[in-house]
């Protein structure tokens, strides 16, 4: 089995449609306040040919509409009890430190984020709607600025610990209910199996309790219409073979945890492992049925080390389902708005039913990101 590099081809397909020897410029711009990065060029030779197409899309999206006392979520598109899927989701920022493990509630999450923070850690933001039932969510930890962004695309109410200076200014533009001030704090609590600062938790009960006081509608935006494009109910979309590329070990290639995704043919879904062994939550091994790399110019604050994310111009990454990955290009509905995924052909991809796990990753590192196929498949490039 080859080792594939996939935004290679991502970048050729997506961007330039060509062959040969190609200079790819990353412009690593930077946001709002922050200092503009430099500017990095990478030299990528291949002899890749044809243009990779996503699978078709759905022509008509199915209607949001009651049965049964169940409507569909938009976080995963399943079936869920109105009273949960028609409620706005509560955002937690998850610390991935070592001895943090394991998240309480993470495998609740309908869509869970991960992403680098300072130094070679990454951190959590998973967002919840089935978490009635949940005492014990966390370890809660702080926020950055680009998780603020995606809270906003789900409208969700964002939970956290504190904040990086730089994230302060932009926490006015989503409802956040914060552990370091005021009311918030009520909402958390320290656990006594774990030394600070990987301790602090909540609950569904805190977090309503805090959501009254602090006088956060439960209700979804009335303008508010979901992130992503599901398949229709009982529906499952897997991306032709000649068409996409056979996906069975995917790696993000974060360096400090060093995680992946193994396909289980069984079941359809992407089982997690990470720090050498599977990534369990406190309900189990972490498994999903779509997972995004999304592929990001990342720069610093100033001279620190606070990362600055770039979401404001169009990149590339992919989308993975069902043993099979396409290249898709994201792009940013203004600062506050979703991000829309499209495959090569300019369609809104459609993602099938079920849990999502997204990938953020730092678009000068995209040749340390894996996709393997089957033990029968390779996945091959010449460079």
């Amino acid at each position: 089995m080859r080792r594939w590099v996939p935004a290679l081809i991502a970048v050729l397909t997506v961007f330039l449609g060509g062959c040969g020897k190609t200079y790819v410029e990353v412009d690593i711009t930077a946001v709002s306040s922050a200092p503009e990065p430099e500017t990095t060029v990478m030299e990528i030779i291949t002899t890749t040919e044809p243009e990779t197409t996503a699978e078709e899309t759905i022509e008509e999206p199915e209607e949001r509409v009651e049965v049964d006392g169940k409507i569909k979520s938009y976080l995963t598109g399943e079936m869920l009890d109105v009273e949960k899927a028609d409620r706005r989701p509560v955002a937690v920022m998850m610390s991935n430190d070592k001895e943090a493990r394991p998240q309480y509630g993470i495998n609740r999450a309908g869509v869970v984020y991960e992403a680098p923070v300072e130094g070679v850690m990454n951190r959590y933001m998973a967002i919840i709607e089935d978490y009635d039932d949940l005492e014990r969510i966390g370890s809660v930890r702080s926020c950055r600025t680009y998780y603020i962004y995606f809270a906003k695309e789900f409208d969700a109410i964002y939970a956290h610990f504190g904040q990086s200076t730089f994230a302060k200014p932009y926490l006015s533009e989503v409802d956040n209910i914060n552990g370091i001030e005021g009311v918030g704090s009520s909402a958390f609590y320290r656990s006594s199996d774990k030394k600070a600062p990987h301790n602090a938790y909540t609950s569904f009960e805190k977090l309503q309790a805090a959501m009254d006081k602090l006088g956060y509608s439960q209700e979804y935006h009335k303008d508010y219409e979901g992130h992503y494009q599901f398949a229709r109910n009982g529906e499952e979309l897997t991306p032709e073979p000649e068409l996409s590329l056979s996906a069975f070990r995917v790696v993000p290639g974060y360096p400090y945890n060093e995680p992946y995704f193994e396909y289980n043919e069984e079941d359809g879904l992407y089982y997690r492992y990470q720090y050498g062994g599977p990534h369990n939550g406190d309900e189990g091994q972490i498994a999903v049925k779509n997972i995004l790399f999304q592929y990001c110019p990342i720069g610093h604050y100033a001279s620190t080390q606070y990362l600055n994310i770039g979401l404001d111009e169009p990149q590339y990454g992919y989308y993975i389902t069902n043993g099979r990955a396409i290249p898709i290009n994201w792009e940013k509905e203004g600062p506050f708005g979703v991000t829309h995924y499209y495959n090569t052909e300019k369609e809104e991809i459609t993602l099938n039913q079920g849990k999502t796990w997204v990938c953020i990753i730092s678009a000068a590192d995209f040749s340390k990101s894996e996709i393997h196929g089957k033990d029968d498949e390779s996945n091959t490039t010449e460079n």
